[in-house]
């Protein structure tokens, strides 16, 4: 019976939405009803390209809302990787200074993989990865005001530079690929993790996946 368990695939679930969507708490409330010793979270935002050749000042004028921004087929390559059994070495991105660091971080396989970002949906390689993709609906001025209590107090970002990189990118690249990406969700969450009729549903079909 273990050995069979230990062979079994693991289940890949992607939650997306626009930033401060609430995806964070469906993706904690899966860690919760599951076990954090059951599931491990890649983080989409993890996988920002690398600009330490480029000056600080060329690094502030990047769109880092553009798809383009982030490696994203490395993050394919990892999800492949824990689904087929091996351990992978993360990359660790710094927000402050949009380089990554020198160390990584060793994420080991798990019976629950969660891919949690703006844009994993709007990618079809990775899509085509995941068991259960959703898409975490919320309205706008909830997602703004969540981003910028995000972006100031964790990132140390000042809230000029929050509401410039709304209006210039955020918004239009939402508009753009994130909305978009919806159609290819196979359920989609409105409010969030506060919705806990989708929650339970989504609980009892993990569940019922690993068996």
């Amino acid at each position: 019976m273990v050995l069979a368990m230990a062979q079994k695939a693991p289940i890949v679930i992607g939650v997306a939405g626009g930033s401060g969507s609430g995806k964070t708490t469906v993706v904690r409330e899966i860690q919760r009803l599951h076990g954090n010793s059951s599931v491990v979270v890649l983080q989409h935002d993890w996988y920002y390209r690398d600009r330490s050749t480029i000056s600080s000042e060329a690094r502030e004028h990047i769109n880092y809302d553009h798809p383009d921004a982030l490696e994203t087929e490395l993050m394919v390559e990892h999800v492949a990787k824990l689904r087929a059994g091996s351990a992978i070495e993360a990359p660790i991105y710094d927000f402050k200074t949009h380089t990554r660091s020198r160390q990584t971080n060793t994420i080991q396989p798990h019976e629950v993989i969660v891919v949690d970002g703006i844009l994993i949906l709007a990618d079809a390689p990775l899509r085509e990865l995941m068991d259960i993709r959703i898409f975490v609906d919320t309205d706008a001025d909830i997602r703004l005001a969540r981003r910028i209590n995000r972006d100031i107090v964790e990132r140390g970002r000042t809230l000029e530079s929050v509401m410039r990189q709304y209006l210039e990118t955020v918004r239009p690249m939402h508009l753009e690929f994130v909305e978009p990406s919806k159609r290819y969700a196979h359920v989609i969450f409105p409010e969030g993790g506060l919705n806990r009729v989708a929650v339970d549903m989504l609980a009892t079909k993990i569940t019922s996946i690993l068996g």
